[in-house]
């Protein structure tokens, strides 16, 4: 049976670049802090509304990509917002396992600026062999 999609008139607020993708700044919605900066097309920002997990759009796979679908670390949708240009989504979240990169560490954004180079600043919590098998 094929699925019914019902036009969300909320997506038609969003301002699409060219290739249909809005970035979408994932947040902790407890401590503000920055978990992700991912993309979405229409059918992952609908499907995040739906399911209330945060769900990206794959610009190297091409397809939608739920995250935690593998790992377990499911970012729970607890508010979304929009910017006031309309090319911006913000995902307030709550990580379910406290883990939001692939590399094991609670946000993608665990490196800092220290002179010339970056420097790890964050522990990884699980080791990533474990959650990307």
């Amino acid at each position: 049976m094929a699925k019914k999609f019902i036009k969300m008139i909320y997506a038609d607020q969003v301002l699409w670049n060219q290739d249909g993708l809005v970035p979408a700044i994932t947040q902790d919605a407890l401590s503000g802090r920055v978990l992700v900066l991912a993309w979405m097309n229409r059918e992952a920002l609908e499907t995040t509304v739906t399911e209330k997990r945060a769900v990206y759009w794959s610009r190297s796979r091409k397809k939608l990509w739920r995250k935690g679908e593998e790992s377990g670390n499911i970012l729970k949708l607890i508010e979304l917002q929009l910017d006031c240009d309309g090319d911006a989504i913000l995902l307030k979240v709550e990580a379910i396992n406290g883990i939001a990169c692939h590399t094991g560490r609670q946000s993608c954004f665990y490196k800092t600026l220290r002179g010339e180079s970056w420097e790890v600043f964050e522990p990884v919590i699980k080791d990533p062999e474990d959650i990307n098998p």
